[in-house]
């Protein structure tokens, strides 16, 4: 029987933070419809086993890759990395983030730097690395992963707002200075995500967890692949009309 062609064959997808979570949820999607997929983290045993459960998966090539995006000479590797093994990406994904979640007065100079290199610093020398191919293809997917918690001011997340919501306002600008390259720039805004994380802060603060569910009507944390079929689609080409925009997963814990 001939193949069944898949919405996303030829595509080259670089998805950071991948080796779980959200990210791996991503990665597997992504290879399941045809792209070859860089799966980029800063867990050296954990990516590479993600990176070959999903081409065990799905059979599409995957590359495992590792550092800390949120210097720029990492990034730049990345890149390199990309080119020598698949080519110009055209999709990417900056899941990479995890920051310290706290009372705002508790945070350290260390806490808060590492909440925005690793959630805004990433992101922005990921698009600034990767946007110049796109350019020279006339086509890119960039999508990030942001934080329903910027629009509804969850309890603890100050400063983890302040990164994301920096995210959420380069969308913006990314997406009117590029749209003419065909290339759409769209953010996914998730509220709590079955993850380890939340378990484990459902196990270390449970009043914690409750306070944040209590505001999703739904009454539960999205499970990772709602969130990356939402992702998924952003990269497809039947998004092409949609840029700039923030689309929450969310439960309805925040509406319009």
């Amino acid at each position: 029987m001939p193949d069944i062609k898949k919405s996303l064959d030829g595509q080259i997808a670089v998805v950071t933070g991948a080796a779980h979570g959200i990210g791996l949820a991503i990665s597997r999607q992504l290879a399941a419809q045809g792209a070859r997929v860089v799966m980029a983290d800063v867990l050296e045993e954990a990516v590479s086993a993600s990176a070959k459960t999903v081409q065990t998966e799905t059979g599409s090539d995957t590359l495992s890759w590792v550092g800390d995006l949120s210097r720029e000479d990492c990034v730049q590797a990345l890149l390199h990395a990309t080119l020598e093994r698949f080519g110009k990406a055209t999709i990417l994904v900056n899941n990479a983030g995890g920051g310290v979640i706290r009372p705002f007065l508790e945070h350290t100079p260390e806490t808060l730097r590492a909440t925005i290199d690793r959630n805004l610093w990433t992101t922005l020398w990921c698009c600034r690395v990767f946007l110049p191919d796109m350019i020279s293809l006339g086509y890119g997917r960039i999508i990030n992963i942001g934080a329903d918690s910027v629009r509804n001011g969850l309890w603890q997340h100050a400063a983890y707002n302040a990164a994301k919501g920096g995210m959420h306002g380069l969308t913006t600008g990314l997406a009117r200075e590029f749209a003419k390259h065909g290339i759409t720039v769209n953010t996914v805004a998730p509220c709590a995500v079955r993850t380890v994380a939340l378990e484990k802060v459902q196990e270390v603060n449970p009043a914690f967890a409750d306070q944040v569910l209590e505001v999703i009507p739904m009454g539960r944390a999205a499970e990772v692949d709602e969130v990356a079929s939402m992702a998924v689609y952003l990269a497809g080409k039947s998004a092409a009309f949609v840029t700039g925009q923030v689309i929450s997963v969310n439960g309805g814990s925040t509406m319009l």
